[in-house]
């Protein structure tokens, strides 16, 4: 009853709550993406949701105009503390997870939960195996049992096993533990960058 009905209404009720403290951090934040390059304050991205459906994920800008598109050899997004592609709001935003808050307009149109496996680009689904489909079984969220525990620190099989685990187990009492996790995680700022990973540019 949680995973089918109850979990999509607190959802939409959370973020309803949540929404006039994001505009407090649009008012802040947006302006100085804005006027550090001129550039847009949100990014707009594609990726998988429930049931393979693509849709619009929407983030604060964190790189510059026309970054290169940099991918670790395991075909994840290349990500680092001294990424030069970064602005400076950027780093910070990066850092507190800040640039993921615009997300709660995705749960408010139904996209996504506040608690999910994370959405991957839609080219992911050519790479999933029968096992790791499973995590396109459920909305994806702002954050996860992936996100909360383990962040940037692993690899991209290894966050396709944890989202299945998630999809598996999933309960009220896993997403209120992943959500306290969330903000204990980000409070210590741990596993935010990708270590000791080789990059190279998309072709």
């Amino acid at each position: 009853m949680y995973k089918n009905f109850f979990k999509r209404v607190f959802d939409f009720i959370l973020a309803l709550v949540a929404l006039p403290f994001w505009l407090l951090i649009l008012l802040i934040i947006g302006p100085i993406i804005y006027f550090q390059d001129k550039g847009p304050v949100f990014y707009n991205a594609p990726r998988l949701g429930k049931d393979g459906k693509v849709f619009k994920m929407y983030k604060f800008r964190s790189m510059k105009v026309n970054a290169p598109d940099l991918r670790n050899d395991d075909g994840s997004t290349f990500n680092a503390e001294d990424d030069p592609r970064l602005t400076k709001i950027g780093k910070f935003i990066r850092k507190t997870s800040l640039d993921e808050t615009p997300q709660l307009l995705n749960v408010i149109k139904g996209d996504m939960s506040i608690v999910g496996p994370r959405p991957d680009m839609p080219e992911a689904k050519d790479i999933y195996n029968k096992f790791e489909e499973k995590k396109m079984k459920v909305r994806p969220g702002i954050t996860g049992y992936n996100q909360a525990y383990y962040r940037n620190s692993v690899n991209t099989k290894d966050k396709f096993k944890n989202d299945v685990y998630y999809v598996n187990n999933l309960t009220f009492y896993l997403d209120v533990k992943i959500v306290y996790k969330t903000i204990e995680s980000t409070l210590k700022r741990e596993n935010v960058y990708i270590k000791n990973k080789n990059k190279k540019t998309k072709e």
